[in-house]
């Protein structure tokens, strides 16, 4: 059982080093199908951005009424706010998701837009030089500011949707998504 259970696991960790996880396994996992945090000692740093999205989506007469008012409410400048509160999410998102690794990240920023007369796209990129990707800070970053907008606006309509969190790029590991795809 014990000669068993090191095959298995030489077997996982030749997997993890050839980038079994890019073939579709599950990197989380490891042979006795417990969860782990993935092992990046051996892998070299990089530079390493990801950009995720989310869409805030209001009610014709309130996306009327924050234009008018110039993104504000009662609680503030809501865009500014936003970008705050998603700056800081993307920089705890170890905190949040128990096996992401604590980075420091060297580069966080918004565009916050409305792309509809409705819709307010929220793209967050985040950069760093290291072992591991972003994309999780990302996503943390883009759906928090989300959140944020949806709290600074609901006294005018609780029928905010928030939708449409995806990440669009990632870059700088073994895989590229989204724009300019294919392996980097």
């Amino acid at each position: 059982m014990a000669n068993r259970r090191t095959k298995e696991t030489l077997r996982s960790e030749r997997r993890q080093r050839e980038g079994a996880a890019g073939r579709g396994e599950l990197s989380h996992i490891d042979a006795e199908n417990r969860p782990r945090m993935v092992d990046v000692g051996a892998k070299p740093a990089t530079a390493r951005v990801a950009v995720a999205q989310a869409v805030v989506r209001f009610p014709a007469e309130v996306a009327r009424e924050l234009r008018a008012a110039g993104m504000r409410a009662e609680k503030g400048p809501i865009v500014d706010t936003a970008i705050v509160a998603g700056t800081m999410a993307a920089k705890r998102t170890h905190e949040l998701i128990p096996f992401c690794h604590p980075l420091a990240i060297e580069r966080c920023r918004f565009s916050i837009v409305f792309e509809a007369p409705n819709e307010l796209a929220i793209r967050c990129e985040v950069g760093v030089t290291h072992k591991t990707g972003v994309e999780m800070e990302a996503l943390t970053g883009a759906a928090t500011a989300a959140l944020t907008i949806y709290d600074m606006c609901k006294a005018l309509s609780h029928e905010i949707e928030i939708t449409g969190v995806r990440l669009l790029e990632k870059s700088g590991g073994k895989r590229r998504v989204g724009a300019g795809k294919g392996r980097a």
